[in-house]
């Protein structure tokens, strides 16, 4: 039932992106437009997770406004980790996601344009990166990214530890608040594994109250990647304790 299950998923994320892709690919071509393309994503995130009977339970301790750029930094441990910020966090956003994901056919096409990628083999692609991160969030746009550098853990839910430089690096030379955010279940949904099996059960996520940086400096940097990591371990040390 497990692999039927996970056939399912497979199917109906791609047949649902191919109906919605149209409209995406509109939506791509000018730059006053991108908002509704991202629109679109969100769409078809909320419509994945009702079509595969998976909820998305969000814990608020703090509510973004839409209005304000911000840092948006989550535990990265699993492939449905991108889908589900789709839903959990309503901000206009760019990812800072590996450029491995434009070889994708349509979905590459969709990032290209609409996120910032990081060529991992490429000595300057994470320099412009950076750059380009920061011009979105100088232009009011917010960042999501895991600053664990990708799927790193090798025992979740602990996480790869330390964080990486670059969301904390933009969040001080843009004065922008670190907005933490825990997803507690989806090791557990979608592991990280050689064989990939959908388990079913409730997708859960906290958005804990932001970490001001107005006056912080370079000097600072570290302290935030600290505290960031410690909010995000202690909900995650929090929720394996209350399902073991």
């Amino acid at each position: 039932m497990r692999l039927l299950y996970s056939i399912w998923c497979a199917f109906y994320i791609v047949a649902l992106y191919l109906v919605l892709f149209p409209f995406q690919f509109v939506f791509l071509q000018r730059e006053e437009w991108k908002p509704l393309a991202h629109k679109v994503n969100r769409v078809w995130g909320f419509l994945y997770f009702w079509g595969i009977g998976m909820p998305v339970r969000v814990e608020h301790r703090f509510r973004p406004d839409p209005k304000q750029a911000y840092v948006f930094c989550a535990n990265h441990f699993s492939y449905l980790d991108i889908a589900v910020m789709g839903v959990v966090v309503r901000n206009y956003y760019a990812f800072v996601g590996k450029s491995e994901v434009k070889k994708i056919p349509l979905l590459g096409y969709m990032f290209a344009k609409l996120h910032v990628q990081v060529d991992r083999s490429q000595p300057n692609s994470r320099a412009y990166s950076l750059a380009k991160s920061i011009r979105l969030l100088a232009s009011g746009r917010s960042i999501m990214i895991f600053p664990e550098g990708g799927i790193r853990a090798k025992h979740p839910p602990k996480m790869h530890h330390p964080f990486k430089d670059g969301a904390f690096i933009m969040a001080v030379q843009q004065q922008v608040p670190i907005v933490p955010i825990t997803l507690l279940d989806d090791h557990r949904i979608l592991p990280d594994k050689k064989k990939l099996r959908m388990h079913w059960g409730p997708l859960r996520a906290v958005i804990h109250e932001p970490i001001e940086t107005t006056g912080m400096t370079p000097n600072d940097i570290e302290w935030l990647k600290e505290e960031t990591y410690r909010i995000i371990d202690q909900e995650l040390m929090k929720g394996a304790a209350v399902t073991a």
